[in-house]
């Protein structure tokens, strides 16, 4: 595609799609609501059927919504059991025109405690200018904002030509493990110019942002081993030391003492364009008062373009259970957020020959390996980055961030490489008060419009430059 030289998308266009978006408001809402009200979970273990039913109604709501070819498909996992159902329904392009494939996910994840939640999560309720209930935000929003802005553009036929393909997974909250084996299945339907993955956020409430970069990211699990079986602490405490103590001598070595990671070979960059204020990232994660933030260097910089490594489980005996005992083994998993750039392998052998390389009073440390995906970064100067842009600040009336994720979305470097041709954009409704995966999670209903719109906006302005390109 070739962007010409004026604004290809008259004022009278963006205004008449604003008018289609803000009356579709009521009806948006009732179809989301009813996703919401499916309890989509596709966790091992729990009841598939309303995953299928959510598959089911979110297909329902892509043909009335015009499209004709719209089918329910599954692929295999690694083990060979048959994936989730996932929705993909396609409008061809027309000759010399680009193909956009729209990716949301309609499973969400399981609610938790439910004494956390001030409402009933599989509810959605309305609370001022946001709604609550579980996957409102992450991500049946993200499934609504394609649907919304398919409604507007086919109603003002100003996206005509453009191909349209819909990829709606089912269990991208479990690891999406048939998502590798469904992109090569299914390569030919889902072949695109440009993915718009909906399943991100926006700097904050009223501010749009196009996330630019994600780190990647490794996991390895551990084991401290002392004794071959438990003895009393009495009896041999002073010259033994527990599995669990020198487990966190270990876990120490991982960082220095103003907190940056100590593993020697993760990379770190310093490449963040827009500054993060303290106050809000401590007002955004909950810190509470006191406690001083980990690290050096801008804060961006530490969110999105340096390594993290997270202890995210420890065995240990509980303190219910606990008695005068010496144990003997002690495990644990650390996650490790890598940054953008750097080949996970690379990362994941970094933190191997760390493991191997500390003496723990001799105590026996294992450490391998369990998980390891690739980091992204959007080149902001592609035709459909520049195209998202525009349409972000025309529907939001502010500029557009060009924003990292410290998080990982693996199922991308999926599509980057079976559709290496393909201009990605990683966009989405969530906002630093969405909660997503916790209690309360929530939707911000002003910006689901805008979002709505933007999207309307970057199909009708894709349509256009490929007509020009013609």
């Amino acid at each position: 595609m070739t962007s010409p030289a004026v604004d290809p998308v008259p004022s009278e266009t963006v205004s008449a799609l604003r008018h289609e978006v803000r009356k579709d408001e009521e009806r948006r809402l009732a179809e989301l609501t009813e996703l919401v009200a499916i309890p989509s979970i596709a966790w091992d273990g729990m009841d598939p059927a309303p995953v299928q039913a959510s598959a089911e109604r979110v297909a329902e709501l892509l043909r009335e919504a015009g499209l004709t070819d719209v089918q329910l498909l599954n692929a295999p996992t690694e083990d060979g059991t048959p994936g989730r159902t996932a929705v993909v329904a396609r409008r061809p392009a027309a000759e010399g025109m680009p193909t956009v494939l729209l990716y949301a996910h309609h499973d969400v994840q399981p609610t938790g405690d439910e004494e956390l939640w001030d409402t009933p999560p599989f509810e959605a309720t309305r609370k001022g200018d946001r709604l609550f209930g579980r996957g409102a935000a992450d991500d049946k929003a993200g499934i609504m904002v394609h649907v919304g802005a398919l409604r507007a553009v086919s109603e003002l036929a100003s996206a005509e030509g453009l191909g349209l393909t819909y990829f709606i997974e089912g269990e991208e909250e479990a690891g999406s493990p048939s998502f590798r084996n469904f992109l090569e299945q299914y390569q030919d339907l889902l072949a695109a110019d440009v993915i718009v993955v909906a399943d991100s956020g926006n700097w904050r409430v009223g501010e749009p942002a196009l996330t630019t970069s994600l780190r990647g990211m490794t996991a390895g699990e551990f084991e401290v081993r002392v004794l071959d079986h438990a003895v009393h602490s009495g009896m041999y405490g002073g010259p033994v030391l527990d599995a669990p103590t020198l487990a966190a001598r270990l876990v120490a070595t991982l960082h220095d003492e103003d907190g940056n990671v100590a593993v020697q070979g993760l990379v770190s960059h310093e490449l963040a364009e827009i500054e993060y204020p303290e106050e809000t990232l401590r007002e955004d994660a909950g810190v509470l008062d006191g406690v001083r933030l980990a690290g050096s260097g801008p804060l961006a910089d530490r969110l999105w373009n340096k390594p993290a490594i997270s202890l995210i489980g420890l065995d240990v005996t509980p303190v219910a259970s606990s008695s005068n005992t010496i144990a003997a083994v002690c495990r644990g998993k650390v996650s490790v957020r890598v940054a953008p750039g750097q080949d996970p392998r690379e990362a994941a052998r970094a933190m191997e020959e760390h493991f191997a390389a500390q003496d723990l009073l001799g105590a026996q440390v294992s450490y391998r390996t369990v998980e390891a995906g690739p980091s992204f970064r959007t080149d902001l100067s592609g035709t459909a980055a520049q195209a998202e842009m525009w349409a972000l600040e025309e529907a939001f009336g502010h500029t557009a961030v060009p924003m990292g994720m410290g998080g990982s979305i693996p199922f991308v470097a999926d599509l980057t490489e079976i559709f290496p041709q393909a201009q990605i954009l990683i966009t989405g409704v969530e906002d630093p008060d969405s909660r997503a995966h916790s209690a309360n999670e929530s939707l911000h209903l002003g910006d689901f419009e805008k979002a709505v719109l933007a999207e309307a906006l970057l199909l009708t302005r894709l349509a256009a430059e490929g007509r020009a390109g013609e």
